[in-house]
């Protein structure tokens, strides 16, 4: 990319959402990962193409570059996505730390396209028990024993 301005990565990752929209090979989202004023790495949804749920293209490009990077972090990074982030995609985005994230279209724009995330954000809102699918927590004093053994480990990695 002869570039690097905002626009250029912004519109690199809309081209790969309608490259991918025209292939059949999932749904019409496109992301590139940049560092330093470069393409880390990209990434399309691939949802129906690998029977992932995840695979959406936020997700597929923040795998790549941490690969690349050798690191589960993406802090010296920037994000640039054809659409804003679902739910999912918006927590992968936070627990990676990227320095910040660019948008094409908006939720509402994916809405209207059949990519409804209002659903989540919603039931996110809710009680675990009154959700569309129900949370039943159980065992809670058994399950703390895996985060006792984790805060007694002086060799952690934080994240």
């Amino acid at each position: 990319m002869a570039s690097n301005r905002p626009s250029d990565f912004l519109k690199r990752a809309i081209e790969l959402a309608v490259e991918n929209a025209r292939s059949g090979s999932g749904g019409p989202f496109g992301a590139v990962v940049v560092k330093d004023g470069a393409i880390l790495a990209e990434g399309v949804n691939q949802v129906t193409s690998s029977n992932d749920p995840t695979a959406h293209a936020e997700i597929v490009a923040i795998r790549k570059a941490c690969r690349k990077l050798g690191s589960f972090q993406i802090e010296d990074c920037e994000i640039y996505t054809s659409c804003e982030p679902c739910p999912m995609c918006l927590g992968a985005i936070y627990w990676a730390r990227p320095r910040e994230v660019w948008f094409g279209a908006t939720r509402r724009d994916a809405a209207r396209a059949g990519f409804d995330d209002d659903l989540l954000y919603r039931q996110l809102r809710r009680p675990p028990g009154r959700r569309r699918i129900p949370m039943r927590g159980r065992m809670r004093r058994q399950a703390l024993r895996a985060f006792e053994e984790w805060e007694a480990r002086p060799d952690r990695i934080p994240y």
